[in-house]
């Protein structure tokens, strides 16, 4: 370990030492039937909205360093409330990268460590708590405990993921990284068919590719991504400032890409969600900057539109009636285009982004997303406002989508509005499994149950 390693690691223990007396000084108040304890928000890439009641709060902002880093080994040590901005920008600098990298700058290491964090290399890598090696997690009491595949803590381990934070949080964690190369050049492969296109997905996900996925901009005009390494670049091109990304897909069959822009490639448009904010118009992207074409602002402007309700008004007026439906699903391959073909006809969101999975072999079994090992399955991402002229029931299009994920035998990630019946719901995410986890890691329930917290929004 460098001696900056050390210094590192004696900031983390001051700074978790500090926090548990903070959840020792609130335990008065953490009995049955108080508040729950939760945590000070600063932002979220969570897309639900909260009926939050009163919670004891605690302030883990602080937990934002990059601790450690060895590219021989091909792992990097980082505290949880560390933004993938900050830590990709560290390990770049090292000749490396986390083997994961969501799509999001803001998104943290522990958010998606608790949550389900995917890209381009989980083709071969998984999601991000596949990339995990051990991680500290705080539990309500005040405890840590340190939690590895295979020592007296792996039940937690394991079930870590998709609980949210309602087991506990995130401290430290080791994560897998890769060796990077200069530049990415990417192929982009056009297609005219969904079952070509779906087919020529699983036989590149067998190649030596390093990175894949895919945009389907209509049923008729699907375009897969192949990225690989490059050491020479006969041109860059640069998609944070007047250039959109997702609108080269089908008209350039090639592209390169420093690695910093390709990791970023998503984040400056949001995908292309920056349409909602008009930041797609030439004379907008120049008022904004490149410092302000991003995914945080975006954010930003999301929450308060929600807040006011401009857009809920301006739809109203209309005379029309709107549901968001900002959702990841994940599909075994062989129900892929079945499912595709239900998005076209029932909900019409365009574009979707595909993103072909595996859990790497010799993994073991993640209780609450149980993927399973080495089958390869493709998660849709579809993120926009259904609007109608019929007044349909609440979530009527996303229980659509629910019930059809369930169906095909499929998963749904909870960071957005979730509609499950307790039963669904049960079936659907391990909750016998986890309900034994609750028992012995949160024994006086002073976190928030799964399902209270991701589909009752508490």
């Amino acid at each position: 370990m460098a001696p900056e390693a050390t210094a590192a690691e004696a900031a983390h223990a001051l700074r978790r030492e500090a926090l548990q007396r903070a959840v020792h000084a609130l335990h008065p108040g953490l009995g049955q039937n108080a508040a729950p304890l939760g945590l000070v928000k600063h932002s979220s890439n969570l897309f639900r909205d909260r009926q939050e009641g009163h919670k004891n709060r605690l302030d883990l902002q602080d937990f934002c360093h990059v601790l450690d880093i060895n590219p021989g080994e091909g792992w990097v040590d980082v505290e949880g409330l560390t933004t993938y901005d900050t830590l990709v920008t560290h390990t770049l600098a090292h000749g490396v990268m986390p083997a994961v990298v969501p799509q999001l700058k803001t998104i943290t290491v522990g958010g998606a460590a608790a949550g389900v964090g995917i890209e381009a290399t989980s083709f071969k890598a998984g999601l991000v708590h596949d990339t995990v090696l051990e991680l500290d997690v705080l539990l309500p009491s005040g405890e840590v405990l340190h939690c590895t595949p295979h020592n007296a803590h792996q039940d937690l381990f394991y079930g870590f993921p998709n609980a949210y934070g309602t087991l506990g949080y995130a401290l430290r964690l080791r994560l897998k990284t890769l060796p990077v190369h200069p530049f990415v050049k990417v192929k982009h492969l056009p297609f005219t068919q969904p079952a070509a296109f779906f087919k020529a997905l699983a036989d590149v996900s067998q190649s030596g590719a390093a990175f894949l996925d895919a945009v389907v901009f209509d049923p008729q005009q699907l375009v897969i991504n192949v990225g690989t390494w490059s050491h020479h670049a006969p041109w860059l091109s640069d998609y944070t400032g007047q250039h959109i990304y997702y609108r080269s897909l089908p008209e350039k069959p090639m592209d390169f890409l420093t690695v910093a822009h390709y990791l970023w490639r998503w984040d400056t448009d949001w995908f292309w969600c920056s349409k909602n904010f008009m930041a797609q118009h030439p004379l907008v992207r120049r008022l904004l900057g490149p410092e302000r074409l991003n995914s945080q602002t975006y954010s930003r402007l999301m929450r308060w539109n929600a807040r006011w309700g401009i857009s809920r008004a301006v739809t109203r007026l209309r005379g029309l009636h709107a549901e968001s439906v900002i959702q990841d699903v994940d599909l075994p391959l062989a129900h892929a285009a079945e499912f595709l073909d239900f998005l076209q006809h029932e909900i019409q969101i365009k574009p979707i982004w595909v993103c072909p999975v595996r859990a790497p072999q010799g993994n073991g079994r993640f209780a609450l997303f149980p993927l399973p090992a080495g089958q390869l399955w493709v998660n849709f991402g579809f993120w926009d406002v259904v609007t109608t002229q019929l007044r349909w029931e609440p979530g009527h299009f996303n229980r659509l989508v629910e019930g059809e994920v369930l169906r095909l035998g499929g998963l749904k990630s909870l960071y957005s509005e979730s509609f499950f019946t307790p039963e669904a719901f049960d079936a659907a995410y391990g909750m016998a499994h986890y309900r034994a986890l609750k028992a012995k890691y949160d024994p006086q329930g002073q976190l928030l149950g799964l399902y209270e917290k991701c589909v009752l929004r508490g």
